[in-house]
């Protein structure tokens, strides 16, 4: 006859260890607190919201509250949350006027955009080349720009990416990698590698000093017309990465150049609301 005592103790060192294994799944159980399910309630409704980013969009606006809930998702899309030239990718839109290059995305080193043609040296410096739509698009714009009695002239235009890797090379060696990384790109996330963007002077002044220039009061006032943005903004360094370049601009289209001058954000912001995972 089986022992009653004996089932009574087996069945309570099973309910115990039961009870034991519950309460372990519950303590390690996360509870997220109700003022982050609110937060992320009203992050889902924005349509470049990532689900999974959700740690890290709320782990960044418990830091940055001051922000608007599609900065915070922006910022993190753009991997802003983390140190630069760490989890990066390459670019999926190569030979597209709206690629994005900067210290997350990259270009191979055998990267050389389609459709690169000469600039006139009435346009720009000698060996100054373009991709086609940007080339065409300047033209235009610098020829407004005389006829408005301005001068543009482009003083650096594609670079490959050897050039750009004995460039950063030199100020690296001559200011240290920490400070070279806030003004030149490391070699592959170089916008000049596109073939899409420009630095531009006003024959007169160094191109460094351009902001000083009429010629760069008519730029930002028309660039946008023909397709044209600045590319690093002075109240934008914290998203671009870069210290403001007045004479830097990046070609994107006139649909894209128009709404950027008119909500005053930065391409990397244009890129993840209305590019990235979308076209």
């Amino acid at each position: 006859m089986v022992n009653m005592k004996n089932i009574l103790i087996y069945i309570s060192i099973v309910l115990l260890l039961l009870a034991g294994i519950i309460l372990g799944v519950n303590k390690n159980k996360k509870t997220i607190p109700k003022e982050d399910n609110t937060i992320i309630s009203k992050m889902k409704k924005i349509n470049y919201y990532n689900k999974m980013y959700k740690d890290r969009y709320l782990k960044y606006y418990n830091e940055n509250k001051n922000l608007s809930l599609e900065d915070i998702i922006t910022r993190v899309n753009l991997n802003l949350d983390k140190d630069y030239y760490t989890n990066t990718i390459k670019t999926p839109y190569q030979n597209k006027d709206y690629i994005l290059v900067n210290k997350y995305i990259y270009m191979d080193s055998s990267y050389i955009p389609e459709n690169l043609v000469n600039l006139d040296q009435s346009y720009s410096r000698s060996g100054m080349k373009l991709v086609k739509s940007a080339k065409n698009a300047l033209e235009k714009m610098i020829n407004t720009a005389r006829e408005d009695g301005y001068t543009i002239r482009v003083m650096s235009s594609y670079r490959s990416y050897n050039y750009q890797l004995d460039l950063y090379n030199r100020y690296k060696n001559a200011d240290g990698e920490e400070k070279a990384d806030t003004y030149s790109a490391r070699p592959g996330f170089s916008e000049h590698q596109t073939g899409l963007c420009i630095d531009v002077d006003d024959a007169e002044v160094n191109y460094t000093d351009f902001e000083k220039s009429t010629s760069f009061t008519w730029m930002q006032e028309n660039a946008y017309k023909y397709g044209f943005i600045l590319r690093y903004p002075e109240d934008k360094t914290n998203i671009t990465g870069y210290t403001y370049e007045s004479w830097h601009y990046r070609y994107v289209g006139k649909k894209i150049a128009k709404y950027i001058k008119k909500h005053n954000i930065t391409f990397d912001e244009y890129y993840v609301r209305f590019i990235e995972n979308k076209m």
